[in-house]
Order: structure tokens, then sequence, then C-alpha cells
């Protein structure tokens, strides 16, 4: 499909946007296979995936998370298309979730990636948020997951 036929979100009554910026040790081709391939590698539940990479294809994966330690874990489905794919270099999707996320909006994700004397530097840009608390819980989330990702992808976990 091409991406001139991929309608984008209108995001112009949802203006909160963040963006996150991490030297990452990973590399580019690692990182771009993790989000286009491997969510369930470092992010999603194992199994939870249906994920193809390409322009205007949905996906879906759920996380999994307790409470507290012992607690049975809560399912948070997420959905999305993808927008745009250029490989080793930019990731952009749709991300859907539910009250406690995107509260159902469609926001964008787009993620940047060019070398870095470490790795790589990744730029994380998502847009579409109702509202500054959602978009202040995604920022301090991103940060955490960003350096999540990198411990599981370069095996220093």
């Amino acid at each position: 499909m091409s991406t001139d036929q991929i309608r984008v979100p209108d995001l112009a009554d949802r203006p909160h946007r963040l963006t996150v910026e991490r030297a990452m040790l990973a590399l580019e081709h690692t990182l771009y296979a993790a989000w286009t391939e491997e969510f369930d590698r470092w992010f999603a539940a194992p199994g939870s995936v249906v994920m193809t990479a390409e322009p205007g294809a949905p996906f879906f994966f759920e996380t999994e998370s307790a409470q507290e330690r012992g607690a049975p874990a809560t399912r948070h489905p997420h959905y999305g298309r993808f927008l745009r794919l250029v490989p080793d270099r930019l990731v952009e999707l749709t991300w859907v979730t539910g009250r406690d996320g995107t509260a159902g909006a469609e926001t964008v994700v787009t993620v940047e990636l060019s070398p870095h004397p470490i790795g790589t530097r990744l730029r994380l840009t998502h847009a579409g948020f109702y509202d500054e608390a959602a978009r202040d819980n995604h920022e301090t989330a991103w940060q955490a997951i960003l350096a999540r990702q990198d411990e599981v992808l370069t095996g220093s976990e």
C-alpha cells in the first residue's frame, strides 16, 4: 500500500505532545526490528503480538502489569496501524489504549533513529493527547520504557 493512501489522524483538537530523546547502546537495525517485529521481546506480553510491518497495516498487542507483587496481572490492550516506515531510520504508527493510556484517542508515535557515538540516537515523539496529565504520564513512562528497551536489546539488564 502506498503511503499516499494512508489517512493520518486529525490531531487538531488534541494538541498535547511530548518528545523524549535517548542515546541508546543498541544499533539502528536492532531498534527498528524491535519496533516493527519484536514488540514482545521488550514491551508486549509474549504471544500477544499481531503485527505486520507495512504502512497501513493494523497491529495489536497487550502489556501486563500487577499493581502489587503477587497480585493478578491486569491486561492492557494496544491497537494501532503503521503510518510510515523507513528501515533503520523511522517508524511512525498510531497508538490507541484505554482509559489509563490514550483514553481511546488515536495518537501518533514517531520514532526517529540516527547514528550516535555510543550506538543510536532515538527520538520519540508522541502526539495527540487530550490533556497535559495524559501527556505527562506518557512522558515519564516512555523514559522508563526506552531505558528498559535498551537493556533488553543489548543484554545489559
